[in-house]
């Protein structure tokens, strides 16, 4: 066995307990006794012997989640594992808080590529506007993937754009699917310590033996109901979204002439539900409420309808020496917003002037967007053996993939202003519809080549290259490249660095997303508009369309195995991006007003923008050590895991027609949100001691400091919002009752902590914690059954 195997053995069992050992990247035989190569991310060897990675890799298998985990939906449970992955509810965020956005080593959740079994998945159809996380940035739903049905979720901590396509800055995420023979079942609960956020989990796994070959299928039912922390006399509803998941997923493979033909599939349909803010009673009449409506104020909810299918089909065969696999994947996600409890106040003034009561509905069909992505793939690879020193991997291949985005409108009562400048708001309250005029249906493809070697120079040596060739049908093409190798400097310790170019295509959303809502400038009602570049008003401002984020990454560590219970990793990481695309804050008579002269030749009088105006530079260092030993006769397991990232904006280059207006297209609140959106550093530790039928997990989690801005801003004499380092901690036990079944309980955040208090008035959600660190919501508690059969 090699080192690299034993030191992954050792991590995940310090992670994970001695059941994770199964999960190892390694070989898997087949029902006809075939023997199969499992890849691990950012390699595509294919020869019969796990080797050493040349970049930092974590292989994190997900059975013991699914069996016994305080947390039930996939990004937050990553959260409490890996110290680099960051996923925090948001509140008050509108669309965001329906969505959870999920992002490594501090960087945006768009900056990270996500494959389902080594297959590029689909985005979000959601762009983040609001929110302390992934502004202006789309993302993967993780939570749409229920966590049965996957058997391990492999990190590779490393630029590889090269290797796999646009999105892979700060690095990749490879979930892997079940499809073992067998089954099991969890059922779970869970709530806050306040006695809100009741969460109900129904899961199911099945595989079955077909045609030679595994099929298996999941089956998961989730509600998570919604938390309030607003304080007494707080009108808003503050904290977790109401969301009720139905989810099915099928993974297999089976024997087909002379391959194997193999498939996935998954449909997720959501039901969300999130408190905007509020508005009162009196002050907000006519403006924004009418009195024979809500006459002590109202909570509208902005009712999320989501809708989410993924599929793969696949043939893999050996053409004489060569792996040769053929794939199709398809993705789509949509949303359609529904607004509740809620009104248009123009409509209910108008009615109110023509003699009536003064109401309008209280529900609205507010519209929504789609974003549909498909991908087809051709693979080869091979294993020479003694060629270029010991042995060299040859893969090459090619992909084509198709995008189309889609906004639609909502009904007109969710958007019109019925009374002029009557004194009553138009649009739905909460969330304004979408108007015809924001209606979009964009498309675009891209076409791929890439070459990827890897050498066995020496015993002690081996190297990786790798080059692509990427072409957009809306920007043009790009090339990009990594190196990457490692040293055995002695039998306990392995050297290993990589260097690597990488590039992110702007996502359709970025370029297309269109939305426009009024608001009252000093009594007169103004179209605000966040629009694209390619539109009506990104032409007349003098935008040019959007390009690539560009980045150069490096990466240098070692590992240190001196024997099979202990092995410790240290990684140091430096990437800048160059040209990041950012969402610019409002331009408008205040601040610009020779731009403001030329929108309202469109009647708008302000708009926001996506440009590529921001470089960044993020530097860090991700280390981790585990131990195992016997404590009284029993085993005790333990891991410590550390990430510490920093992000700076090194330079901001507006485009030629924003020249001189940086502090309006990134203000130093958007700029902190930018490199502080996430905390800078993060640690885990975690002990777990098996005593015969009884299991003890006890986790701290430590999460570091972040300063973010005001809305009034330090120039006001108002100091950024400070929030202290905090300590959380989870506490679970397991009690295996029978061969086949186990009860766990206990709780996570035991010891209640929260955020550091802000200004409420300066806060992006207008409370007092922003979404950061942990979340606001404090201790929780759980309860599962878990039984196989």
């Amino acid at each position: 066995m090699s080192r690299h195997s034993i030191l992954h053995k050792a991590i995940l069992s310090a992670l994970y307990g001695a059941g994770a050992l199964s999960s190892l990247p390694a070989f898997a035989q087949t029902a006809n006794g075939d023997m199969t190569v499992v890849n691990v991310v950012g390699s595509r060897r294919a020869t019969s012997s796990t080797t050493d990675t040349v970049a930092p890799i974590d292989v994190i298998p997900l059975s013991k989640a699914s069996e016994q985990g305080a947390q039930f939906d996939l990004a937050q449970v990553l959260t409490f594992i890996s110290p680099s992955f960051n996923s925090t509810r948001q509140t008050g965020a509108d669309g965001a808080d329906l969505v959870d956005s999920a992002a490594l080593r501090g960087l945006s959740s768009d900056q990270t590529l996500v494959l389902v079994n080594g297959k590029r998945r689909h985005t979000s159809a959601l762009v983040n506007i609001f929110g302390a996380r992934n502004r202006g940035a789309t993302g993967t739903d993780m939570n749409s993937i229920p966590v049965m049905a996957i058997k391990d979720v492999q990190v590779l901590r490393d630029g590889a754009a090269a290797q796999y396509g646009s999105d892979a800055i700060a690095g990749v995420m490879d979930i892997g699917l079940k499809k073992n023979v067998g089954c099991e079942s969890a059922i779970g609960y869970g709530q806050y310590g306040a006695g809100d956020g009741k969460n109900w989990l129904a899961s199911a796994y099945c595989g079955f033996a077909v045609a030679g070959g595994t099929v298996g299928i999941t089956g998961e039912y989730l509600d998570r109901g919604r938390s309030n922390r607003a304080e007494p006399g707080n009108p808003r509803t503050i904290g977790d979204s109401k969301s009720e998941n139905q989810t099915v997923y099928v993974n297999g493979e089976i024997p087909a002439g002379p391959g194997r033909v193999y498939f996935t599939g998954g449909v997720q349909q959501r039901d969300a539900s999130s408190g905007a803010w509020a508005r009162n009673g009196e002050d907000d009449i006519p403006s924004r409420n009418s009195a024979a409506m809500y006459p002590n104020g109202f909570v509208p909810f902005i009712d999320g309808d989501l809708d989410d299918r993924y599929a793969i089909v696949g043939f893999k065969q050996k053409i004489g020496e060569w792996n040769a696999d053929i794939s199709q994947t398809y993705g789509y996600n949509r949303l359609k917003y529904n607004i509740s409890n809620t009104l248009n106040a123009s409509i209910a003034n108008l009615d109110l002037l023509k003699g009536g009561k003064g109401v309008s509905k209280s529900e609205f069909d507010a519209g929504g967007f789609s974003f549909q992505q498909s991908t087809t793939n051709f693979d080869m690879n091979r294993y020479f053996e003694g060629l270029v020193g010991d042995g060299l991997n040859v893969a090459f291949g090619a992909e084509y993939r198709a995008e189309k985005y889609k906004i639609f409108a909502g009904e007109p009562g969710s958007y019109i202003d019925a009374d002029g400048a009557g004194g009553g708001n138009a649009g739905s309250q909460g969330f304004p519809g979408f108007q015809p005029g924001d209606v979009t249906n964009a498309k675009r493809h891209s076409s791929a080549a890439y070459i990827d070697l890897e050498a066995d120079i020496s015993k002690n040596t081996k190297l990786q290259g790798a080059l692509r060739w990427e072409k957009f049908s809306d920007f043009g093409s790009t090339v990009t490249g990594k190196i990457a190798g490692s040293y055995r400097l002695a039998d306990p310790v392995l050297l290993r660095g990589s260097a690597s170019t990488g590039f992110r295509a702007p996502s359709l959303q970025q370029a297309y997303f269109s939305s426009t809502y009024t608001d009252f400038v000093g009594g007169v009602p103004t179209d605000i508009s966040i629009t694209p570049a390619v539109g009506p008003v990104g032409k007349v401002a003098g935008l040019d369309p959007l390009k690539e984020e560009k980045s150069r990454s490096f990466t240098l560590g070692a590992t240190w195995t001196p024997n099979s219970d202990l092995s410790v990793t240290a990684d140091l990481y430096r990437i800048k991006i160059k040209d990041r695309i950012v969402l610019s804050g409002l331009f408008d008579e205040s601040n610009y007003p020779t731009l403001a002269a030329k929108l309202a030749t469109l009647g708008v009088g302000g708009a926001q923008f996506f440009v590529n105006s921001v470089d960044t530079k993020t530097q860090g260092l991700d280390l981790t050590a585990s131990h195992k030993s016997t404590v009284f006769g029993n085993k005790l397991t333990s891991f410590l895991a550390m990430n510490f990232s920093k992000t700076e904006v090194t330079d901001i280059h507006a485009p030629a027609a924003l020249k001189g207006y940086e502090d309006v297209l990134l203000s130093e609140r958007e700029r902190l949100f930018l490199e502080q959106g996430g905390p800078r550093r993060k640690a885990t530790l975690g002990f777990d001691y098996a005593t015969g039928p009884l299991e003890t997990s006890f986790k701290i989690i430590h999460f570091g400091p972040q300063t973010l801005g005001t809305w009034s801003g330090t120039a006001s004499g108002v100091a950024n919002q400070k929030y202290e380092a905090k300590t959380s901690a989870d506490l679970g036990f397991t009690y295996a009752f029978m061969k086949n079944a186990k009860l766990s309980f206990g709780a996570a955040n035991i010891f209640d902590v929260h955020p550091t208090p802000q200004d409420p008035n300066e806060t992006d959600n207008g409370f007092k914690y922003e979404s950061v660190q942990f979340g606001l919501n404090g201790v929780s508690y759980f309860t599962r059954l878990h039984v196989k059969f």
